[in-house]
């Protein structure tokens, strides 16, 4: 199976800041047959559904503010928000793609600092 190691599992946060979340797969997620990496970022808040941000990587999903942004290739990648604003705190989920569909991964908690 792969592990995905995620750091940090938490991180506080002030609004108008910038903030980073990471995450490290323990094999490359580049699918040899297309090219394609396959790696998804989530926000996925208490009650809600999962918001998709961010799809392969680095494209941003329809209506996601270019704040977000996804970078990485074959076993590391990372999630940038470059000025964190209220509505983002909770959780960002990276998913990778299976041919059964999606897996769900341990999501990152982003909390306000106080």
């Amino acid at each position: 199976d792969i592990v995905m190691t995620q750091t940090p599992l938490s991180l506080p946060v002030t609004p108008g800041e910038p903030a980073s979340i990471s995450c490290r797969s323990s094999q490359s997620l580049l699918d040899s047959d297309d090219g394609n990496t396959y790696l998804d970022w989530y926000l996925q808040k208490p009650g809600q559904s999962p918001q998709l941000l961010i799809y392969e990587v680095s494209n941003r999903a329809s209506g996601v503010p270019d704040r977000f942004s996804g970078s990485g290739s074959d076993t590391d990648f990372t999630l940038k928000i470059s000025r964190v604003e209220a509505e983002d705190v909770g959780g960002m989920c990276p998913q990778r793609v299976e041919s059964g569909g999606l897996r769900q991964l341990p999501g990152e908690s982003l909390r306000k600092r106080t």
